[in-house]
């Protein structure tokens, strides 16, 4: 498989496995049926797990430049991540501002990439 094609379908998956998870904790009005923070953490470990399998996963295949592989995957994933987000936002699935949804869920997709960097630049030392 295309390695951008790849980069694209895990990172649409890093996005769809919590989005659909997240059903099972919000009502048909959308009201939290757990505590919200509690909520959010599970959604952000849920993201993270997927994320972290799908990038190992993606790297089993990169044999050089780890470095940039990392950026690339990270900055990949963060675009489509907010895209999906966002556009759902606008769609008003998600009752919120575009102010709010960066405050309470957009900048926690910062961590793709420091993830994705990170283990490149884990294989890079290792290589060496």
């Amino acid at each position: 498989m295309n390695k951008y094609l790849k980069m694209v379908l895990y990172g649409s998956i890093v996005w769809l496995v919590p989005f659909i998870i997240s059903f099972a904790f919000v009502d048909r009005q959308g009201n939290f049926t757990i505590d919200e923070t509690f909520f959010k953490s599970i959604m952000v470990v849920t993201g993270a797990l997927v994320g972290v399998v799908l990038a190992v996963r993606y790297f089993r295949d990169v044999e050089t430049n780890y470095v940039n592989g990392g950026i690339v995957l990270g900055v990949i994933w963060l675009v489509i991540n907010l895209a999906l987000d966002l556009s759902m936002v606008y769609g008003g699935f998600f009752q919120m501002s575009v102010t709010q949804y960066f405050t309470d869920i957009g900048m926690r997709y910062l961590s793709m990439p420091i993830y994705t960097i990170g283990m490149g630049c884990a294989l890079m030392q290792k290589s060496r």
